[in-house]
């Protein structure tokens, strides 16, 4: 040292942010926000308050960063301000010296990041998954921050050069080991890598260059689409960090059950109950369908399990020429169990009529029932 050199001072960051040695980072935080804001040149105009101001931005950088501020703990002042680099080095350096990111990276980190992507779920009717319909959507994520636009910094302040390297986002040292004398080249531990810090950073975001914000979003729900469909949504997503761009967003779908018709690919299919003599005599019926009412002729003598097919008033294929599937129905023939005297007198001669009053109770295989039929068919698919 030539005479006249003075060794910078460094001040205590614990005690500039009024925080103890042991402060979790919630208190750290808290305590910068409310020096923050009254030390502010808004605020509290002068060249004291301001020196003051650049002091607890200084503070917060080092000991909101985990790794600047075990740094700082062990006497290494990575802030810029003063200090220089620990003598220590291990396998680790050397590890990643070889095979570390650090080893092929060059320059500067971009301090703007690509954000991540985001998934919520909606939940549709079966005749939105149908037809296709239009949802709004309420968002929590990561928009950028209105104060500072992505900078980070204080409105009217900037990014300074790191001091520590250069703006060269990496610092070299050299060690022995037992390779020998060995150079390795990190990430500055001041900058992280980004060859510049911000000494105000923003209040509103921090720093980060985004806040968490609830907005709006009008999408289309293609027809067709069936739970676990997924619908993404291109730079929809969280907003990454320094304001970089957004992610993707993805919506999931997830079909509500119901009250009367069950979804089976592009198929739905539903039980339609038919009295004795209808099934006997053969009729007609009005189904309400999810394009409204439709005729359904029931042939003479239909059985229990029973299917009809109404082309067409199915679901919309998600994928292919816009054609639609089925509405298959299921009958259930029903036997009446309350009978005047005249019904049954009337039932009485038509089992004479048809030599039926003493059947002689044919035994046939076991029969299924129709949504055991139903749900063997679909398994054998």
């Amino acid at each position: 040292m030539t005479q006249g050199e003075t060794i910078p001072t460094v001040s205590d960051y614990y005690e500039v942010l009024g925080v103890s040695r042991t402060a979790t980072p919630e208190e750290i935080k808290k305590a910068y926000r409310r020096l923050a804001r009254q030390l502010h040149p808004d605020v509290n105009p002068g060249p004291e308050a301001e020196e003051r101001f650049k002091e607890v931005g200084r503070a917060y950088d080092v000991l909101s960063n985990p790794e600047k501020r075990q740094a700082y703990d062990l006497g290494v002042d990575p802030s810029g301000s003063g200090g220089g680099f620990g003598a220590g080095f291990g396998f680790n350096d050397i590890f990643e010296t070889f095979f570390g990111a650090a080893a092929g990276q060059r320059g500067p980190a971009p301090r703007q990041r690509r954000g991540q992507d985001a998934l919520i779920r909606i939940e549709i009717e079966l005749g939105e998954a149908a037809f296709g319909s239009q949802r709004e959507l309420q968002l929590d994520t990561a928009v950028i921050c209105p104060a500072c636009q992505g900078s980070c910094c204080q409105p009217g302040t900037s990014p300074r050069q790191c001091e520590m390297c250069r703006g060269r986002g990496q610092v070299q040292r050299v060690a022995r080991s037992f390779l020998g004398q060995v150079m390795t080249t990190q990430p500055c531990a001041a900058c992280h890598g980004f060859g510049t810090v911000i000494p105000d950073p923003c209040l509103e975001c921090s720093g980060e260059g985004r806040v968490r914000s609830r907005r709006s979003l009008t999408i289309k729900v293609p027809a067709g689409v069936d739970t676990g469909t997924r619908i993404q949504l291109s730079a929809q997503g969280e907003v990454g960090p320094g304001g970089g761009p957004p992610g993707d967003l993805y919506v999931e779908i997830v079909e509500k059950p119901h009250p009367v018709f069950t979804r089976r690919g592009d198929d739905i299919h539903c039980t339609v109950e038919v009295p004795m003599t209808a099934a006997a005599l053969g009729t007609s019926l009005t189904l309400e369908t999810l394009d409204g009412p439709h005729e359904l002729d029931v042939r003479p003598g239909a059985q229990s399990g029973d299917e009809a097919t109404m082309r067409g008033l199915g679901v919309t294929h998600l994928r292919g020429n816009g054609g639609r599937g089925d509405l298959i129905v299921h009958l259930a023939v029903l036997t009446p169990t309350r009978l005047d005297e005249e019904q049954e007198q009337l039932l009485r001669r038509l089992a004479m009529l048809r030599d039926e009053e003493r059947p002689a109770g044919r035994m046939t295989p076991a029969q299924q029932s129709v949504f055991s039929r139903l749900r063997d068919r679909f398994a054998g698919r």
